[in-house]
C-alpha cells in the first residue's frame, strides 16, 4: 500500500514534467523573429508617449492598497454568508466585529484624505 504522500508527490512530478516538457518543446519549434515593431514598448496597443519611468504619486499606493482591503473582505464574506444559519448570533456577531474593523480603517482612510485626489 502505498504512503498517502506518494499521490501528492506523483501529482508534483507530473507537473513539473508538463512545464519543462512545455518549455522544451517551445524551444524547439518556435523560430525567434524579432523587428522594431514587436520589440518597442506599448500600453494596451497604443504606443508609449512619455517614459516608463513615471513616478506615481503615494495616494495611487494608497488606493490601492485599500482596494485589497475590501477585495479581502468580499472574500471572506461569501463563504461566511453561505454557512450563515450553521454559525448562529456568533458567527453574526464575529463578522460584524470583522466588518466593525474594516469600516474603521475605510473611515481613518477617508479622514486622512487617501481618497482625496
Amino acid at each position: 500500500m502505498l504512503p498517502s504522500y506518494v499521490p501528492i508527490l506523483i501529482l508534483a512530478a507530473v507537473a513539473v514534467g508538463f512545464a519543462a516538457f512545455t518549455l522544451v518543446v517551445s524551444h524547439l519549434l518556435g523560430r525567434p523573429r524579432p523587428n522594431p515593431a514587436k520589440s518597442s514598448v506599448y500600453e494596451c496597443g497604443v504606443p508609449a508617449v512619455t517614459t516608463t519611468r513615471e513616478r506615481f504619486p503615494i495616494k495611487f499606493y494608497l488606493v490601492c492598497m485599500i482596494f485589497i482591503l475590501f477585495d479581502v473582505d468580499a472574500a471572506f464574506l461569501y463563504p461566511w454568508a453561505l454557512i450563515f444559519r450553521d454559525l448562529g448570533l456568533f458567527g453574526l456577531i464575529e463578522m460584524g466585529i470583522f466588518v466593525a474593523l474594516l469600516g474603521g480603517g475605510f473611515v481613518y482612510a477617508w479622514k486622512m484624505g487617501a481618497l482625496d485626489w
